[in-house]
């Protein structure tokens, strides 16, 4: 393990001790008071860093500024503090296995991570990698890239004789649970020409399409009656929810769906003799594909309250994020140029794709600055299995220096 890996290790594993897991359906931001702790301790270290313009605020997004020492685009970064609650422990607890052999990694609560689940791990044989002990996700996702922006803005800091432009950090609360914390984001502290997101996963992974994305919520009152006097007084809104989900297309679910295919996921739904309610989620890389699903289920809600007209049909559809190569522009598309740059630059090879989701920047985009995404090194976001090589650590790392000084460094 060299310096830098040692270095992204001490960081991560300080990070990580902080459970930041954030929860659906909470209606103030951030979710959980662990956000807030890990925010207010990068605070200190930006502090230490002799960063500018530092800003808390009270949706528990940290901004602040580094100022440059070479006329470069301001450029800028956002990371976000909150790892994916998949209902299991939110206290992490990483082990590190050293020089990697392709054994089976035994886990907490029966579980084990093998070469054969996880054939992806035979070209890390012989590297330091951070696993997750099975009892949490190990929160690379998006801890690695808190990581690798800090150890970078250290660096520079530390040592003004490597000439980069004014650089931006944002860190927000809630993004596993809609972007909640880039909603937030006061967009006068973060002046940038264009910013990246860290939030995929393996080495050379780049990131410059992402789905439009949309949640909708129906909510479905009935009328209630005892089975003996229910004839023609009865309502069901269990029933009409049925209705309305058999009337949504069965091939464009999420497992019959891949590469840039969209979907409409029925969620979650919950109900008694009285109410329902479905939430349903929407995704499409293609805009017009993506407006002909919200009018699917539109029509399929005005289809079953015509065919229920005694009962109640609410339905609310929310825009959550656009696609980002929406907002790329002659202007701005230097930023996937000098991406590619610094990949090269590296020796890592590109690994461009369409990603089957969104990250903060993909909210970000909406307001009119573009935000490319590039690789953690990690894999298996959002579970047991969840690894990260240091190696890939460190890749990124190097990446996010060339991008901050402009291939100087």
């Amino acid at each position: 393990m060299n310096t830098n890996q040692s270095h992204l290790l001490e960081r991560f594993l300080r990070y990580s001790s902080i459970p930041s897991q954030s929860k659906e359906g909470v209606d103030i931001v951030p979710s959980t008071e662990g956000q807030w702790e890990l925010a207010r301790l990068l605070e200190s270290e930006i502090r230490e860093l002799g960063m500018d313009d530092i800003h808390l605020s009270e949706n528990c997004v940290l901004t602040a500024h580094l100022k440059g020492n070479k006329d470069l685009p301001k450029i800028g970064w956002i990371c976000h503090l909150d790892t994916a609650d998949i209902a299991l422990s939110p206290v992490v607890h990483p082990v590190l296995v050293e020089n990697y052999q392709g054994e089976d990694i035994q886990q907490e609560e029966g579980r084990k991570i093998t070469l054969e689940t996880n054939p992806e791990l035979k070209k890390h044989i012989g590297k330091d990698i951070l696993f997750s002990d099975g009892t949490s996700v190990l929160g690379a996702d998006d801890k690695a890239a808190i990581s690798i922006v800090m150890e970078a803005l250290s660096i520079l800091s530390k040592d003004k004789s490597i000439p980069h432009g004014d650089i931006y950090v944002a860190f927000t609360p809630d993004e596993e649970v809609g972007l909640k914390g880039a909603k937030a984001l006061d967009l006068s502290l973060f002046p940038v020409d264009w910013a990246y997101t860290i939030d995929c996963q393996e080495k050379g992974e780049v990131v410059w399409e992402t789905f439009n994305a949309g949640k909708a919520t129906i909510k479905i009152e009935g009328i209630s009656a005892h089975p003996m006097s229910s004839k023609g007084v009865l309502v069901n809104p269990i029933i009409m929810a049925h209705d309305i989900i058999s009337l949504l297309p069965s091939r464009e679910r999420p497992e019959y769906t891949e590469g840039k295919e969209g979907f409409i996921w029925v969620k979650k739904i919950q109900g008694d003799s009285s109410k329902a309610e479905l939430s349903i989620l929407i995704r499409d890389h293609n805009g017009d594909k993506y407006k002909e699903k919200k009018d699917i289920i539109t029509k399929a809600v005005e289809t079953v309250q015509k065919n229920n007209p005694r009962g109640k049909i609410s339905l609310h559809i929310e825009d959550t994020y656009s696609n980002l190569i929406a907002s790329m522009t002659e202007e701005n598309k230097v930023a996937v140029d000098n991406l590619r740059a610094a990949l090269k630059a590296n020796n890592i090879e590109e690994k461009p794709m369409a990603m089957r989701g969104g990250t903060d920047g993909s909210f970000i985009s909406t307001k009119g600055i573009f935000v490319p995404n590039y690789f953690t090194g990690a894999s298996n976001f959002h579970s047991t299995a969840e690894f990260w090589p240091l190696e890939d650590g460190e890749a990124s790392f190097l990446v996010t220096l060339h991008l901050m000084t402009g291939g100087k460094y």
